[in-house]
């Protein structure tokens, strides 16, 4: 995308940003890129491969990112819902930051994936997408297309809701069971910037942290419920699990309870507050009673 290239290089060379963040190739598919110099920005890419959600390097815990100075973020329309989310944390300030909205037409699976993508290679978190038009952005470069149709995570929760307890139980703890604790889900998560994170304190210790089916599965329901209004819906905490365990099965599990509940659907509006951190006079509160 040579607008893109050319809207990196004048941001750089105008003094207004440090540090382009976006994606360029890479020896096995799309992989970031961090760009300091006008003379690089001939390396960016944007196709169906870029599939990482690059929000995760405004995480306040990378102050590695930080130190490179103020950054020009690319961000596809789903992304924005994840700078909307630490926006409203308080995370990072909006003036802080440059956002290049960039025109999708899906992502794939996979960052090496193909260029283009088809039912097939859809990204389940692309199915039913509204956002193809990047909301925040300051800039915004690229033309969508029409996205294909594909099988999305509703699809597959449908499928496990049709189960018995006993049988949905037996496979979690199936898939639980492979976990090793590796903290790729967490690290990977725009929305995981806890300064120490519960499963890591051991005064009293919460979550067993050795990879062991009852700490595995304490650690995996209380990230998806630590997670219940804030998830992005991104998918890259199941993308990033060496594993394979289906992840966000529980994530958007969890994103249809709230929407049930409180009317509420990840957005990439900031001033919209999160159920978990508002008080409103019509909530039911059942739990109480």
């Amino acid at each position: 995308m040579q607008a893109l290239k050319d809207l990196a290089r004048t941001l750089l060379e105008k003094g207004e940003v440090a540090v382009i963040l976006g994606w360029e190739e890479g020896p096995h598919g799309a992989r970031p890129a961090f760009i300091t110099s006008p003379e690089d920005t001939g390396r960016l890419i944007f196709d169906a491969r870029c599939v990482q959600n690059l929000a995760t390097y405004l995480n306040p815990r990378r102050t590695n990112i930080k130190a490179l100075g103020k950054p020009a973020l690319c961000v596809k329309g789903c992304d924005a819902r994840a700078i909307a989310g630490l926006l409203r944390e308080s995370q990072i300030k909006r003036e802080d930051v440059v956002l290049i909205g960039v025109r999708c037409s899906g992502v794939g699976i996979e960052a090496t994936g193909p260029a283009q993508v088809d039912a097939e290679t859809l990204a389940p978190r692309c199915v039913g997408c509204d956002a193809t038009e990047p909301p925040l952005a300051d800039h915004k470069v690229g033309e969508a297309r029409p996205l294909p149709q594909g099988k999305g995570w509703d699809a597959r929760i449908a499928e496990l809701e049709a189960m018995t307890a006993a049988q949905r139980w037996a496979f979690w703890q199936a898939e639980f069971e492979k976990c090793t604790r590796c903290n790729a889900c967490r690290q990977v998560c725009p929305m995981c910037f806890c300064e120490q994170c519960v499963q890591d304190k051991t005064r009293p210790q919460w979550i067993e942290s050795s990879p062991h089916p009852r700490g595995n599965t304490a650690w995996h329901f209380t990230r998806a419920l630590h997670q219940a209004g804030r998830c992005s819906v991104c998918g890259e905490c199941e993308r990033a699990c060496p594993a394979g365990i289906p992840l966000m099965l529980l994530n958007r599990k969890v994103a249809q309870t709230m929407e049930r509940r409180f009317g509420y659907r990840p957005t990439a509006d900031p001033a919209v507050p999160c159920p978990v951190g508002a008080f409103r006079q019509d909530d039911t509160q059942e739990f109480i009673r």
